[in-house]
């Protein structure tokens, strides 16, 4: 069990170096083939955090373990809604300025009625994953249209976000460094995350909902902690919804568009009613007083807790 441990911690070590390189290499071209910071920044915040999850779910799906790939989506989203935003406000209260933030909150809960009736017959289609994956698609495009009404302030904010050296060369080896760390973290975490199931005698879906998904997750909280310090809770918010809406869009969809996926009954019982509680919770927050305050911050961690609680408890 020590070895599947220290597997799964190096593979989550790599998988945050390599995603860092990946969104520093990513912007530094798209600054350098004209792409407005603003934009680039504006896609780095919503969907940049993601990447870590996608190539576990990459790995874990090209090994023969798709549940462990469902588990880890569905489960991050649930560790960015209730850990990484809930313990960020308990760090400082977040600031929010973005009007993004209602929509993509939108967006979520749509994404996950889709998965919900989608699913209701057990499997997911080719048909639903593609349909999943065009409206990742029309997402951006929302995103970039939605996203000039931004304040000035919080386009600057965005723009800051996205600085990174132009330089072609650096890039380019910037994103070769970052795909070997993230090829080799997300081979370590799944194999470490294998051992861990058959030491603990858990199914894989339990392992990718839980210790898979919060220990890639962990990195990114420890960056939210500090955004928040900063006053950059629009970009705490941003990651979190951004990167849960990626992860039911893009990389449930395409999993499902490269073969049709078995979802676990779970899914419609459990883990997909439990990210729209999130939702509703968050309704409040982002639409009142545009803050997310300590105490607030306070009831998420509290929900996901209970989560994980009823995790351990049904799926022994």
């Amino acid at each position: 069990m020590l070895v599947s441990t220290g597997l799964v911690l190096l593979g989550v070590l790599l998988l945050a170096l390599g995603g860092d390189s990946l969104l520093k290499g990513a912007s530094g071209l798209a600054q350098r083939l004209g792409m407005p910071p603003f934009v680039a920044g504006l896609l780095l915040v919503a969907f940049g955090t993601s990447l870590p999850e996608f190539a576990v779910n990459v790995r874990a799906f090209a090994v023969g373990q798709p549940h462990l790939a469902l588990g880890n989506a569905v489960g991050s989203n649930l560790v960015n809604l209730g850990l990484t935003l809930g313990v960020a406000a308990l760090a400082a209260p977040l600031l929010l300025r973005m009007r993004l933030l209602g929509p993509m909150l939108t967006v979520l809960a749509l994404a996950t009625l889709a998965l919900l009736f989608f699913g209701r017959d057990g499997t997911l289609g080719r048909g639903e994953g593609a349909v999943l994956l065009l409206a990742a698609l029309a997402l951006v495009a929302l995103l970039l249209v939605w996203g000039r009404r931004e304040s000035p302030e919080v386009r600057e904010s965005l723009a800051a976000f996205a600085v990174s050296r132009p330089m072609l060369g650096l890039n380019l080896v910037r994103i070769a460094i970052a795909a070997a760390l993230l090829f080799y973290g997300a081979k370590y975490t799944v194999q470490g995350a294998l051992g861990l199931g058959v030491a603990w005698e858990l199914s894989p879906l339990l392992i990718g909902l839980l210790p898979v998904a919060i220990a890639t997750a962990l990195p990114e909280v420890v960056v939210a902690v500090l955004a928040a310090r900063r006053g950059q809770g629009d970009v705490v918010a941003g990651h979190v919804l951004g990167s849960s809406v990626f992860n039911l869009l893009v990389i449930v969809g395409g999993m499902a568009v490269v073969a049709p996926l078995s979802l676990p009954a779970s899914f419609s019982l459990l883990e997909l009613p439990a990210t729209l509680a999130f939702v509703l919770v968050l309704v409040p927050m982002l639409r009142g007083d545009l803050r997310i305050s300590r105490a607030e911050g306070g009831v998420l961690v509290a929900a996901f807790a209970v989560w994980v609680a009823l995790e351990l408890a049904l799926m022994r």
